[in-house]
Parts: C-alpha cells; sequence; structure tokens
C-alpha cells in the first residue's frame, strides 16, 4: 500500500458476497453498459469460487478509515511461463465515483501485479464510450495500443473495446 493511501486493497473473499451484491445493486446504472455485475449473494458465492483457479486475483477496494466498499479491482486471465501477463478490470460503487479513489486502487493492483504477481504486462479492454476508465488508465500511463471490433458480449450484446496497456518497463508507479 502506498504511503498517504486513501484506500485498502483486500483478496476478495466468499464473505463479501453480500456486500458486493449490494454494490453492484446500488450501482447498477453507473455501471451499465460498460458491465453487469450479479445482483446476489449467491451468484456474488458461484463467481468467487470460479475465481479461485489461481488465473484470477479479485481485490475488494475499501476505504482505510471506515472499510466501506469503494469498489472492485480484478486481473483475470493471469497467465506466467514466458507470456507473464493479465487483463485488469476495475469498478466503483457509484457513490465513489469522481474521488481518484480507483485510480489509486488500479495503481496498486498494477503495482501488485508486476511485483508481487511477477507479470511482466496488465492490459485494460474498455469499451470506447467509457470515457471516464479511459481516463482513468490514461492518468497511470497506460498506453493505448489498439481497437477490437465486437470483442467481449456484454449485456447481450458484442462490443468494440481499445487495448490499453503497461509493462513492467513503462510502468511509473513502481515502489
Amino acid at each position: 500500500m502506498a504511503p498517504g493511501a486513501r484506500v485498502v486493497l483486500r483478496v476478495a473473499r466468499i464473505k463479501d458476497a453480500a456486500d458486493l451484491a449490494a454494490l453492484a445493486r446500488a450501482s447498477r446504472r453507473l455501471h451499465r453498459p460498460w458491465v453487469y455485475l450479479p445482483e446476489t449473494e449467491a451468484a456474488w458465492k458461484r463467481r468467487l469460487e470460479t475465481g479461485a483457479d489461481g488465473r484470477t486475483v479479485s481485490y475488494v477496494v475499501r476505504l482505510r478509515d471506515t472499510r466501506q466498499i469503494v469498489g472492485v479491482v480484478n486481473l483475470s486471465e493471469i497467465v506466467r511461463g514466458l507470456f507473464k501477463s493479465a487483463y485488469i478490470g476495475f469498478y466503483a460503487h457509484a457513490s465513489f465515483t469522481g474521488q481518484g479513489l480507483m485510480k489509486e486502487a488500479v495503481r496498486e493492483a498494477v503495482t501488485r501485479a508486476l511485483a508481487e504477481h511477477g507479470l511482466h504486462r496488465v492490459e485494460a479492454n474498455i469499451q470506447p464510450g467509457n470515457l471516464a476508465s479511459r481516463r482513468l488508465v490514461r492518468s497511470l500511463g497506460f498506453r493505448r495500443e489498439g481497437f477490437s471490433e465486437k470483442y467481449l458480449k456484454i449485456g447481450g450484446r458484442w462490443r468494440d473495446h481499445e487495448r490499453w496497456a503497461v509493462t513492467r518497463e513503462t510502468w511509473p508507479h513502481s515502489r
């Protein structure tokens, strides 16, 4: 955790499922059409159990002082070996947007991915209309690498995405 950080990241656990479902319900209007999150505790428990395969790390982001959930940062499709890469996804609780808290969280998650998880590359795929997420990754030093038409099926529709990435050599926030 960076000195002066306002948030803490902790690996998500099954006991977080009720809080994560509440976050999803309270933030539905903010998240859609970018992401469609499970809105029940049971659905979150299934998601967290499935993610326990070592290829996904989900961090619950909480305020350091009050421990309120600010959002979630996921490292997914973690590949080791010669590739040493992962995708990053993130979303905020609607009541905490625009405060720079998720920027802190994503910075910390990428730093952990590169240092603790030994990865070389982290990639974010963001829908072109999601200006807030594009600004966030750009401000952290991610570079836009390309455009993928109909890349992911989200909310029942194939959606275009921009590919943004950072590597260990280009990450300006190393500890």
